[in-house]
């Protein structure tokens, strides 16, 4: 019988995305459905943002951009870097891709061999291991829970490390438990790493200006990490622009110069279009920003409190990012009388089969005893939502 690939045999289905088609067929059958599934700011892209890809179509931006990006992106990006992170980079040490997404990718298929280990705190974003398997590496997983606000402590990082160990992939804010981790956090991770050679650490701050406890920290800041660690960033979240395809990689210029000879054969550089706009994003006003930022921070002191008063959840308080990952396990073995949840995954269709709501279990993230909420949605949504979710939860006896 004809087959797919072994390689995409040992790959998992993406659980938000399939939550999100979930919902939107229920939708389309006339079905008041809540999505809280999909990690997506539903603010739309800023208006001078927009005007810069106009005005790049009138100047005839249609044709291929140079692999890594246009230098001028680039440019903007190393301003950026330098200004707002404090950290030092060339234009030749940038590469652009097709969202954050691929930067990552790109990262783990240059720097992962078969057999290499990857150490991933969970809960982690679903991509991540996936990644790696695809890779031909082995993702080892190291369990940062409820308990420990979902951060992974330099002791349990030194304890995964093994002579196999070449990347740690660390996200900050977190997707999907809006954890951050301080400058005293990473500094403490920052020396476990440099006592390992050949260790390197995939850096992924899409949430960075989705902070509500004050100044981002990058892990690349400290002595002797910039050459250690591969810096993911983009567009999507900090200027609503998710469709538009942009992220970056800032790293060592041989790690760079890897992904882009991948790059090369793959896709090519990004959107022309959508780089011109992602240019104009870093080098113009950044008010739109902390409007955005501010608002995310108003949902999340809304979504924390109506949460808390939700029997049977435990709630920690997300310091960035727009999600919540409330622990919710007091519901395993319970039933409506028609229904029984064993599990995260279980608990999430329930939501959405008597309440309406989608939401995704904590399983695809690594964590089994919690779920997860997006609360970039209105503020008249997220009270609805958990209206309902608190309603349905009541059923389970």
């Amino acid at each position: 019988m004809a087959q797919l690939s072994d390689r995409l045999q040992r790959l998992a289905p993406s659980a938000t995305l399939a939550m999100s088609q979930k919902s939107s067929e229920m939708k389309a059958q006339g079905i008041d459905v809540i999505n809280m599934s999909v990690g997506e700011p539903d603010f739309n892209t800023p208006d001078h943002i927009k005007e810069a890809a106009k005005k790049a179509v009138d100047e005839n931006y249609s044709r291929y951009s140079p692999v890594p990006g246009y230098p001028d992106l680039r440019k903007a990006i190393v301003a950026k870097l330098k200004n707002e992170n404090n950290l030092d980079y060339s234009v030749n040490e940038i590469l652009v891709s097709n969202g954050a997404k691929q930067s990552v990718c790109n990262t783990v298929m240059a720097l992962v061999n078969p057999g290499d280990e990857v150490i991933i705190p969970a809960p982690y974003w679903v991509s991540y291991p996936q990644m790696v398997k695809l890779a031909g590496g082995n993702p080892v997983i190291v369990e940062a829970g409820f308990d420990q606000n979902f951060k992974m402590t330099p002791e349990q990082l030194e304890a995964a490390i093994t002579p196999k160990t070449r990347l740690i992939i660390l996200c900050s804010p977190s997707n999907p438990t809006g954890s951050v981790y301080s400058k005293e956090e990473l500094a403490g991770l920052a020396d476990v790493i440099k006592q390992h050679e050949d260790l390197f650490v995939l850096a992924d701050e899409i949430y960075e200006h989705i902070n509500y406890i004050g100044r981002h920290e990058s892990i690349a800041q400290f002595e002797g990490m910039k050459e250690r660690a591969i810096i993911v960033n983009g567009v999507s979240k900090a200027y609503a622009m998710t469709g538009w395809r942009i992220g970056y990689i800032a790293a060592p210029e041989w790690i760079v110069k890897g992904c882009n000879k991948l790059q090369g054969q793959y896709t090519s550089g990004p959107c022309s279009v959508s780089q011109k706009a992602a240019e104009f994003a870093y080098v113009s006003s950044q008010e739109c920003v902390e409007q955005m930022r501010q608002a995310f921070e108003r949902r999340r002191n809304l979504i924390v409190e109506l949460a808390k008063d939700i029997p049977g959840l435990e709630v920690n308080v997300p310091e960035g990012a727009f999600y919540l990952f409330p622990k919710c396990s007091s519901f395993f073995g319970k039933s409506d009388g028609t229904t029984v949840v064993k599990n995260s995954t279980d608990l999430a269709l329930y939501l959405l089969e008597k309440g309406h709501v989608a939401t995704v279990g904590g399983d695809a993230f690594g964590d089994p005893e919690c779920f997860r909420m997006s609360y970039a949605t209105s503020d008249d949504n997220i009270r609805e939502a958990m209206r309902r979710i608190k309603e349905s939860l009541a059923e389970l006896k």
